[in-house]
C-alpha cells in the first residue's frame, strides 16, 4: 500500500475538490446576482474590493510559503524563476480565494467604506488561513474571520439598509427583536415573513434572501458538493433552542404568536446562509460522519446561545469560528473509532442539547420577567 501525503480537504467520494468548489461558486451566483441587483453599485464594489484583496494576498503569501529551494529573488524577474515560482500554483490557489471573498462580500452591508471591506479581507486571508500555511492547512473560516474583525473593530461603520430596501422603519429584523421578543408583533409590522423569505428586509447583502440560499443549498446537496450533515444539525439545533425559546415567550407574553416567532427567527439574520455556504467548508471542518454531526450542532447551539443571550442580535460568524476552533478536537475524539452512529454519541447529544435548551429557557424567561 502507498501512503500519500494529502492536505485537507479528504474526499472519500469521486468527487474531485475543484469539481466542489466549482459547485460552490455556481451556488453562489443567485445570491450574488440578487446582492447586486438589490444594492446596486455599493453592492457591487464592496464585492470587487473583496475578491482583489483576498486574490492577490493569497497569490503572494503563496508565493513565500511555497517558495522553490534555490530560487532567488533576483531570478524572480527571470523566464525561467516565474516559472518554477508558476510550477507551485494550481487552478485551486485561485478559485479557494475567490469563494472566501466572495462569502466575506456578501456577509457585509452593501455601503461598507472601501478600507473596512479590505482590511477585513486581507486580516481574514493572512490570518485565518495563510498563516496556518495556506489551502487545506487553516483551522479558520477566512469569510467568518475577516467579518468578526470587522465588527469588533469598525462596528459603527456597519450601517444595514442602504441600497434597494426601505429602511424606514429601521433597523435588522434581529434588531427589532433585540429588546425582546415579545416585540414579534411590532417587527411583523415592519417585516413580514414574506418579505423575509425574499430578501426584502435590511441586513447583510448575501444573507438577506432565504430563497434564493435555499436554491443554492438545493444545488450544492444535489451535486454532494457540500456535507449536508453539518448543515441540517445546525439549523436542527438552532431550531430546537427556538422552540423552547418560542414557547417560553409565548406563555409570558400574552401578545407573542408561538408560529410566528419561530418563524422569524429562523429567516432571520445570516443562519441560513451560514448552514449552507459556511459550516459545509469541508477544510475547517471534522472528517468524521458524527464529527460533522456534532460540529454543526456546536455552531447552531452557540449562535442560539448568542442570539438570545448575548449583548449581539446576531452570532453565526462567532459561532461558526468557535465551532472551527472545536474540530481537531472532535477529530481526535473520535480518532481510531468505527465512522458510524452509535447509541452512545447520540445519547450523548441529547442530553447536551436538553441542557443548553433548559438553560436558554430560564436566561429567556428571566428577560421577560417569568422568573
Amino acid at each position: 500500500m502507498k501512503l500519500v501525503p494529502q492536505s485537507a480537504p479528504y474526499i472519500r467520494k469521486p468527487v474531485s475538490v475543484r469539481r466542489m468548489m466549482i459547485d460552490v461558486l455556481i451556488a453562489l451566483v443567485p445570491v450574488v446576482l440578487f446582492a447586486c441587483i438589490q444594492n446596486g453599485w455599493s453592492g457591487i464594489y464592496v464585492i470587487l474590493i473583496s475578491v482583489a484583496t483576498m486574490l492577490i494576498c493569497e497569490l503572494v503569501a503563496h508565493a513565500f510559503i511555497k517558495w522553490p529551494t534555490g530560487l532567488k529573488f533576483k531570478e524572480l524577474f527571470s523566464k525561467e524563476g516565474f516559472i518554477k515560482l508558476k510550477s507551485q500554483y494550481t487552478i485551486n490557489n485561485i478559485i479557494a480565494p475567490l469563494i472566501s471573498a466572495i462569502i466575506y462580500a456578501l456577509i457585509l452591508p452593501a455601503n461598507c467604506d472601501w478600507y473596512v471591506v479590505f482590511i477585513g479581507a486581507l486580516f481574514g486571508i493572512l490570518v485565518g488561513k495563510m498563516f496556518f500555511g495556506g489551502l487545506g492547512s487553516n483551522i479558520f473560516n477566512p469569510a467568518a474571520t475577516g467579518r468578526v474583525f470587522v465588527g469588533v473593530c469598525f462596528g459603527s461603520k456597519l450601517i444595514y439598509g442602504a441600497g434597494g430596501v426601505d429602511v424606514a422603519a429601521s433597523g435588522t429584523p434581529l434588531a427589532q427583536l433585540q429588546d425582546s421578543l415579545a416585540n414579534i408583533g411590532e417587527a411583523l409590522k415592519n417585516y413580514s415573513l414574506l418579505d423575509l423569505f425574499l430578501g426584502q428586509v435590511p441586513g447583510s447583502m448575501g444573507e438577506v434572501s432565504a430563497l434564493l440560499i435555499i436554491v443554492g443549498g438545493i444545488y450544492l446537496f444535489a451535486r454532494r458538493s457540500a456535507d449536508l450533515r453539518s448543515c441540517l444539525s445546525m439549523l436542527l439545533s438552532f431550531a430546537l433552542i427556538t422552540l423552547v425559546v418560542s414557547i417560553v415567550t409565548v406563555n409570558i407574553s400574552q401578545n407573542a404568536n408561538f408560529i410566528d416567532l419561530f418563524l422569524y427567527e429562523m429567516l432571520s439574520g445570516g443562519l441560513l446562509f451560514g448552514a449552507v455556504f459556511m459550516i459545509t467548508d469541508p477544510v475547517t471542518s471534522p472528517t468524521t460522519k458524527f464529527g460533522r454531526i456534532a460540529f454543526g450542532a456546536l455552531a447552531g447551539s452557540l449562535t442560539a446561545l448568542i442570539r438570545y443571550c448575548g449583548a449581539y442580535p446576531e452570532g453565526v460568524a462567532f459561532s461558526i469560528l468557535l465551532a472551527n476552533m472545536c474540530a481537531p478536537m472532535i477529530d481526535h475524539l473520535m480518532r481510531g473509532k468505527p465512522n458510524t452512529y452509535t447509541w452512545k454519541q447520540i445519547l450523548g447529544l441529547g442530553v447536551a442539547m436538553i441542557l443548553l435548551c433548559l438553560i436558554v429557557g430560564f436566561a429567556v424567561a428571566g428577560q421577560l420577567g417569568g422568573l
